[in-house]
Parts: structure tokens; C-alpha cells; sequence
């Protein structure tokens, strides 16, 4: 059947799946043959399918997983995280999007691992390694160096604003910059410039909250997570909050805490 004439998908598509907002190339959502994607893509016309009110194509599906489903697309590879705790409705999203290979590696995957999927936290002493199946036979296992994970990185900012609130508000530097996460990876992407002294001597399998960095500027730490191959997936902030004295004339001290999670 061939593709509606007129109007056209454009070569980079903006998704809206369940509220979480995505950005990929057509030729990903078309790469599997037969797929609900693909018949969405290429035997219908923009206009037939459902957009929410800023113009992006609408799913009414689980946002969180579908980046699952868009990984599987780009690689032909099921590639996911230690202690991932829900393949059966990943399998559920692949079965809807008609991805059978998918939903059969998520199966496999289910059969070698059962009690994962209800168990609780699992232990420190025990890591296990990131859960990778590939379609081809023939594929090269994961490098040390390209592991799966996650890094949670720390921001503490602090500044004053006056009596007079149109006046500029004074920023400080942050304290330090934390992060968290497997050890080995930390070491990989941060290298020299992560301060291990709040936690020296931990096995690269083991994972820890109190490592911080040796500079104080976020974008640093941005740019060495991008270039190791990590995304930020997620970030969560607190409400800022004044103290200091009770005296209404001075000026009052404001700090937030922020978190910006990073996955490969």
C-alpha cells in the first residue's frame, strides 16, 4: 500500500506519548516493517492522526516506557537497566505497538530472570550486570567501558535578594557538586576530576552517594556525562526557602536543591 500523497511526515517528528514529549527521526518510527508505527507513518497522512494543542502526534500510552520502544527502534537491541522492575508492561507497550521480536526478547528476558520482576530492593553485596538481548546472534558484547547505568548529579545553590525586590538578586557559587551512582561509572566519566575523599577505597561494583567533583560549574559535569554517552532522563528540585534573622530589614538568604538523573 503505498503512502498518502499531499501532505508529509517531516523528517523529524515530535511525539507526545502519555505527557512525556519526545523528538526522533521518521526513519526510526518506521524501521520496523509492519509495526503500529510504521502503518501510522507511512499509510496515513499527518491529518488523520490525533495531535495535542501544540501540533505534537498523540499516543495515549505509558510515556515512561516508550523511550524502550524508541531505543529498540534505533538499535534492533533490548538494552535496559540494572534492577529494571517493569518488562511485563514493557512487553505489554510492545505488543500494543505490534513489535513482536521486542515482546519476545522481553519474554526471554522474563524466563531467565523471574524473580526480579516482585522482588524487593536487591542487595548491595550482589550487583548484578545490566540486562542487554540482541536480535543478532552475532553481536558484540557490551565493552566494560560502554556499560549501562545511571548518575545522579547534586546541585546546592544559594543567593540573597534585598529589601528592594526589583533589585538584582546576588547569586553564590555552590558549595560542591555531588554525585551519585556505580562507582565504576563515576570513575569513568568524572576520572581525575572526581574528589573520592568522602568515600576512598570503594570496589568499582559498588555504588555510593558521596562522591562530589573538584569544580563547581554544572555544565562541566553536563558536557562529560554527553560525552560518555549519557542523557538526562530526569531532574527534581525543592522549593527554595529563606532563613536568618527574624528582622524584616535584612536580607534573606534563598537556597534550592537540585538533582538531574543521567542514563546510558
Amino acid at each position: 500500500m503505498a503512502q498518502h500523497t499531499g501532505q508529509t511526515f517531516p523528517d523529524i517528528v515530535e511525539l507526545n506519548v502519555g505527557g512525556q514529549v519526545y523528538v526522533t527521526r521518521l526513519e526510526t518510527l518506521t524501521a520496523a516493517p509492519k509495526s503500529l508505527l510504521w502503518a501510522k507513518f507511512t499509510q496515513s497522512s499527518p491529518a488523520e492522526l490525533p495531535k495535542d494543542s501544540k501540533g505534537r502526534f498523540f499516543f495515549d500510552r505509558d510515556g515512561f516506557l516508550f523511550r524502550y520502544i524508541l531505543d529498540y527502534l534505533r538499535d534492533s537491541e533490548l538494552s535496559l537497566p540494572e534492577f529494571f522492575k517493569e518488562r511485563k508492561r514493557l512487553q505489554k507497550e510492545a505488543d500494543f505497538f505490534q513489535l513482536p521480536e521486542l515482546s519476545r526478547l522481553l519474554a526471554a528476558v522474563s524466563k531467565d530472570s523471574p524473580s526480579t520482576e516482585d522482588s524487593g530492593e536487591p542487595e548491595e553485596t550482589e550487583p548484578s550486570s545490566p540486562v542487554t538481548s540482541s536480535s543478532s546472534s552475532d553481536r558484540a558484547p557490551r565493552s566494560p567501558g560502554a556499560a549501562s547505568g545511571y548518575i545522579t548529579v547534586g546541585y546546592r545553590g544559594s543567593y540573597t535578594i534585598g529589601r528592594d525586590i526589583q533589585a538584582d538578586a546576588k547569586f553564590r557559587r555552590v558549595a560542591r557538586i555531588t554525585v551519585c551512582g556505580k562507582i565504576s561509572l563515576a570513575k569513568e566519566v568524572f576520572g581525575e576530576t572526581l574528589n573520592e575523599s568522602r568515600d576512598p577505597d570503594r570496589p568499582p561494583d559498588k555504588y555510593t552517594s558521596r562522591y562530589y567533583l573538584k569544580y563547581n560549574f554544572l555544565e562541566q559535569a553536563f558536557d562529560r556525562l554527553s560525552e560518555a554517552g549519557f542523557h538526562m532522563v530526569a531532574c527534581n528540585s525543592t522549593g527554595t526557602c529563606s532563613y536568618g534573622s527574624n528582622d524584616p530589614g535584612e536580607d534573606k538568604l534563598w537556597t534550592s536543591y537540585t538533582e538531574y538523573v543521567f542514563s546510558r
